[in-house]
């Protein structure tokens, strides 16, 4: 598999994660995915593909996938993935205590630093 592939596969699950972690799918979490699909011109088949996996896996299972997806790529492209969870986080207007935790454990899964991610959100 390729490093572009595993980027976008591990962006998708963990922004799936993000937005259904406080248990509503907002209509706005749900546009923002779209975007991230579209400015990281995501194949409509890496897209059905993850479309398709999320139905038949448990969040838990999702959440590894997305783990080991992220970690195969680039630390810069591992900054990105984490950059657009990020501004995910606050799509709805509120950010709810299980996304933080999600995105600060994830953050650290992938051996990348919160204080990266901030900086770089505020740059774009």
């Amino acid at each position: 598999m390729d490093s572009q592939k595993d980027y976008h596969l591990g962006l998708l699950y963990l922004v799936h994660l993000l937005i259904s972690a406080d248990g509503v799918v907002d209509e706005s979490e749900q546009r923002q995915l779209l975007k991230i699909r579209d400015n990281e011109n995501i194949p409509a088949a890496t897209f059905d593909e993850f479309s398709s996996q999320v139905r038949q896996k448990k969040d838990r299972d999702i959440y590894q996938l997305g783990i080991e997806y992220i970690n195969r790529c680039s630390d810069e492209q591992k900054l990105d993935a984490f950059v657009h969870l990020y501004k995910m986080s606050e799509a709805d207007g509120t950010v709810h205590v299980k996304e933080v935790r999600l995105l600060l454990y994830s953050i650290k899964m992938a051996s990348i630093e919160f204080n990266d991610v901030v900086a770089r959100a505020k740059q774009s």
